[in-house]
């Protein structure tokens, strides 16, 4: 019992060890700095300065959390350079940090040819898609009521092309909507279609077919 313990204990160590850090600084662009910080438990923090007094926070799948992993362990944790040194236009200096107790590696790069490296920084665009979402639909639940429509009707188009993760950090402002007559009826329905499609995914098989009729 004591060696199954001892083995279950490492095992959740081994789970819960290391968090990539990830930053794009673009002076001139909306926002100008973006930073998340994402565990291994799938949990993101989402800020758009250092020190962010609002951050966003949310999760991602265990799926989506142990591809991100795997491709951060292709790129050997940032040991390595990424930058092509091609001579491309300015994208926005991008950063990934590894943190592992002691054990920490960064790298910068504004442009990369590595496909692993330009797989998991398209998951970071996501994240960052995903929480600038989240901010606008924010605002205009609470400030903007005629708003609230157009803010849904880009989340909608976000959505269905799938750039968008940690769905369900948008369930209480969505459902906020449904029960409010305040809010346009049109606003009211799109929200209600799509907290009905975040609680109720299409499976797999079902979501394939639906993309190819």
């Amino acid at each position: 019992m004591k060696l199954l313990m001892a083995g279950l204990l490492c095992a959740s160590f081994a789970l819960g060890a290391g968090r990539i850090v990830y930053s794009k600084s673009f002076p001139g662009s909306t926002p100008a700095f973006v930073g998340i910080t994402f565990e291994q438990d799938g949990k993101a923090v989402y800020q758009e300065s250092v020190d962010d007094e609002f951050p966003i926070r949310f999760a991602l799948s265990k799926e989506e959390t142990g591809t991100i992993f795997q491709l951060a362990g292709k790129v050997d944790h940032f040991k390595r350079p990424l930058e092509s040194g091609l001579p491309v236009a300015k994208m926005g200096e991008k950063m990934f940090r590894w943190e592992d107790g002691d054990e920490n590696h960064e790298v910068k790069f504004n442009y990369s040819q590595d496909a692993d490296a330009r797989s998991l920084h398209e998951w970071f665009e996501k994240m960052t898609e995903t929480a600038q979402h989240y901010i606008a639909l924010e605002r205009s639940v609470k400030f903007d009521k005629l708003g609230v429509n157009k803010a849904l009707l880009h989340f909608h188009v976000a959505y269905d092309r799938g750039r968008l993760v940690g769905l369900a950090v948008f369930l209480p402002l969505l459902d906020r909507v449904v029960k409010n007559d305040t809010y346009l009826n049109m606003a009211r329905d799109r929200a209600a279609q799509l907290a009905q499609q975040i609680r109720n995914p299409p499976k797999p098989a079902e979501a394939g077919k639906a993309e190819s009729q």
